[in-house]
């Protein structure tokens, strides 16, 4: 049973996301550049509205915040770091601390600086010093910051990288958005394991810094697919669960913490993955509607790092029915505790996402607890977003 004075109830964001105007990254060029790819634009100007945000999460009865500090602001050119920037994401710790909520400050989500992009990203020769140099700057506003994420998804990270290398050869007649699968087009591909060694590399450079520079718990997040065998399919779904996340769970047994990120589940054959049929409880993304997941990826996590606590630091559903997403979190939450009753050490749950955002290429779908009107910018919170902060007075669904 977790302890409920210290369990975190809150929710998720990712900066390029939300604030709108990242005019410096790697994924602002992207955008420009790839047929069918949606622009973030002003996303939804979380960048100016954070207090608002955040207060809405407080007033609903959560207890914590994850979001991002973006790199590309903060270092728009080598070795040049904007104070003002660095002034921005302090005062959203501030903020968040006034309020009451925890923050949980993620270091890099996805997106870097394009002129990192330009010298090969983390292909590139000197991409883990780079990194490092950002992250010993970062590290001045941490004050007071008890959860610290390193990376977002390096094995997603990995997944992505490994397709930009693959479009340099053959470029593809339309963009693919890493966050849906299970469609007709064809599925992501794994990601290269050397990637996701250089991204280890990157993890341990940082987390040092961190503790060397902060009293913050250190971490990094993982995509958790919850891999299911079907008959035949045990010896590739261990293959392929060492590929998508064991080498990232492996590199978190020196941590504090490790983030699960779950949304759903998918099968495996003695081919490979095995995409679920088109069915209408499919999500927006095209995933199957498998709340069990979650009890699924935290239990894989806790086994593969040898016990490391967690901190479920995603898990929603894209639907656009409120009711829909409160039945589905309702039921990942009861697996959850069902794998905290049995002994895994869980610290709290963070709801992917707090606001509707911009979805990595797109915009349809709506993962958010709060609704956003993208041209007034108003706010209008789900009544998820209350449902979820009656569960964190509760302390359990």
């Amino acid at each position: 049973m977790p302890d409920q004075a210290q369990f975190l109830w809150g929710a998720a964001t990712a900066p390029h996301q939300i604030e709108g105007n990242n005019v410096n990254s790697d994924w602002w060029a992207r955008e420009g550049s790839m047929p069918g790819m949606e622009r973030s634009g002003d996303a939804i100007d979380s960048y100016h509205r954070f207090d608002q945000d955040m207060r809405l999460l407080a007033d609903a009865g959560l207890n914590a915040y994850r979001f991002g500090i973006e790199w590309a602001r903060i270092e728009p050119v080598p070795g040049r770091f904007s104070i003002a920037e660095l002034a921005h994401y302090r005062r959203m710790i501030d903020t968040a601390l006034g309020l009451g909520l925890t923050p949980v400050v993620t270091l890099h989500h996805f997106t870097a600086p394009q002129w990192f992009a330009q010298e090969g990203g983390w292909l590139g020769e000197n991409a883990v010093e780079h990194f490092a140099r950002y992250v010993e700057r970062a590290t001045e506003i941490l004050g007071g910051v008890d959860w610290v994420v390193t990376m977002n998804e390096p094995n997603m990270l990995a997944m992505m990288v490994t397709m930009e290398r693959a479009l340099r050869s053959a470029p593809a007649d339309s963009w693919q958005s890493p966050t849906v699968d299970n469609d007709p087009r064809p599925t992501l591909p794994p990601p290269d394991p050397e990637i996701g060694r250089i991204l280890v590399d990157a993890h341990e450079a940082a987390r040092k810094i961190v503790r060397a520079r902060t009293g913050a718990k250190v971490g990094w997040t993982v995509a958790n697919r919850a891999f299911v065998a079907r008959p035949g399919g045990g010896e590739k779904l261990r293959e392929l669960e060492h590929i998508w996340e064991d080498l990232y769970l492996e590199a978190s047994r020196g941590d504090d913490f490790v983030g699960v990120q779950s949304y759903s589940s998918q099968w495996v054959g003695p081919d490979g993955i095995e995409p679920h049929p088109q069915h209408p409880d499919n999500t927006l993304v095209g995933t199957a509607y498998r709340p069990d997941a979650l009890g699924i990826a935290v239990r894989h996590t806790w086994e593969v790092t040898g016990g490391v606590p967690i901190l479920v630091t995603e898990n929603g559903i894209a639907t656009a029915d409120d009711e829909r997403r409160i039945a589905y979190t309702g039921e990942a939450l009861r697996h959850l505790f069902q794998a905290a009753d049995d002994g895994v050490d869980v610290r709290g749950y963070l709801h992917w996402s707090a606001l509707d955002n911009y979805e990595w290429g797109h915009w349809e779908p709506t993962f958010g607890l709060i609704a956003v009107d993208r041209e007034t910018f108003e706010r209008h919170p789900k009544p998820s977003l209350a449902w979820l902060g009656d569960v964190a007075r509760a302390g359990r669904p």
